[in-house]
């Protein structure tokens, strides 16, 4: 989530010499129930087996949570590490204490949990097919873009904070030269999808909340990286917007 590339001259303090440790079993073991959690919440919510879109999201979220992990462990060790310690970590600033976890609790369970009372319920019409599919490809092109800004960028911490124990730099390859926080844009692009790929308009609702937090989020994230890692303001000069490249 945050970012590789400094001026030389600047050291950011000593750098522990653990930050490669492997990810724990405990910390995979948590994610593989958090992800399989998703179809249960899904299909019993909408309280139907047959619901076909629920499955392949369902399918696309495991192969995005747990794949770019995989591939992140050996790209970048220590890296699920430090994202496991989430509220542990040192340096978190203060209002990241609150909005990392409405972060990612905006993300998941209630979009998924209102996604399937709307189809058990009703409460939408259903859309015609094609769209599903455009929102199973925006759900692809996020969550791919999303990943690829993951095993880019060996900082891609859960929480906001400069990581002088870890080296911190500026990471500006990859999706990086084209915004600066691809992470969240991947993010943005996917939610729109989801309320097509599932047939639900009522999950605009907390897509729209996931938004606002997002953006504010981003905002305080890259004020916070201006003003305190060695060489991103250059970087911010290079590549000038946040989420959606020529809007913002």
């Amino acid at each position: 989530m945050t970012f590789q590339k400094d001026k030389p001259e600047k050291k950011l303090e000593k750098v522990n010499h653990n930050q490669f440790e492997s990810a724990s079993r405990k910390s995979w073991l948590r994610l593989i129930i958090i992800h399989l959690l998703i179809p249960v919440v899904l299909l019993i919510s909408g309280w139907d087996l047959a619901w076909w879109q629920a499955w392949f999201f369902s399918a696309l979220i495991v192969v995005a949570g747990i794949g770019p992990r995989m591939w992140v462990e050996k790209r970048h060790p220590g890296l699920l590490a430090e994202r496991s310690k989430f509220g542990k970590a040192q340096n978190v600033k203060r209002w990241d204490k609150v909005l990392a976890p409405l972060m990612a609790v905006s993300l998941s369970f209630p979009l998924f949990i209102v996604a399937g009372l709307d189809h058990q319920f009703g409460w939408s019409s259903a859309f015609p097919t094609w769209l599903n599919i455009l929102g199973f490809i925006l759900i692809v092109l996020g969550y791919t873009f999303s990943g690829w800004a993951f095993t880019e960028n060996r900082f891609f911490s859960a929480v906001v904070r400069i990581q002088t124990d870890r080296g911190h730099k500026v990471c500006d390859s990859g999706p990086y030269r084209i915004v600066r926080h691809p992470g969240y844009a991947g993010n943005v692009l996917a939610m729109p999808g989801i309320v097509l790929a599932l047939d639900s308009l009522w999950t605009f609702v907390p897509v729209i909340v996931a938004l606002i937090i997002a953006v504010i989020r981003t905002s305080l994230e890259d004020k916070t990286l201006q003003d305190e890692l060695p060489g991103y303001r250059d970087y911010v000069r290079r590549v000038r917007y946040r989420l959606i490249p020529g809007i913002f």
